[in-house]
């Protein structure tokens, strides 16, 4: 009777070995799949160019997104012409410009069409004139940049005229 329990619990040992075997065989297989895979991926993936074009920059920026941009230029008294290069341009130069702490976005109308960027609006300085059309000079696709900022110094506040003293509103008697 001990010889039978002794094979069996043998046995029971030698199947748990033999599962765990098949066990890790699996993982490991997979996990060279995957390695495999990985490999493979990184083989397939030719090395970005030096120099891109406007269309490879603009990466996946869709018709759509283009003409939500149409949209919001033209309730700003923007214009944005019909091709993508246009809207995509417009968005660059917004974007730019907002990020620039030295260039007045929100004074700056930015219009685009045919890569030819116009600048209107009025800025306080000429620096801030000079930032913004470095700004859109600067950008990927922009042919030439029309900068018809002007320069006018924000108006300087003005002391609070002298209020008249306050009358009690009783008068005086006549002697």
């Amino acid at each position: 009777m001990k010889a039978r329990v002794l094979a069996i619990c043998a046995m029971l040992a030698l199947a748990m070995v033999g599962f765990s075997a098949c066990e890790n065989t699996n993982m490991n297989s997979n996990a060279n799949a995957n390695t495999n895979a990985n490999m493979n991926a990184n083989v397939a993936t030719p090395a970005p160019t030096a120099t891109a074009s406007p269309e490879q920059t603009r990466g996946n920026y869709s018709e759509r997104e283009a003409q939500e941009e149409r949209e919001k230029a033209k309730a700003n008294k923007e214009t944005i012409g019909d091709t993508l290069d246009d809207a995509w341009i417009h968005t660059k130069i917004v974007a730019k410009l907002i990020a620039n702490s030295t260039t007045p976005e929100r004074k700056i109308n930015v219009d685009v069409v045919k890569n030819i960027v116009t600048l209107r609006g009025t800025v306080d300085s000429a620096e801030e004139k000079a930032a913004a059309e470095k700004t859109a000079k600067d950008t990927d696709g922009v042919k030439s940049v029309v900068n018809q900022l002007k320069v006018a110094p924000p108006a300087k506040a003005t002391p609070a005229a002298k209020a008249t003293p306050k009358q009690s509103g009783k008068t005086k008697p006549n002697n």
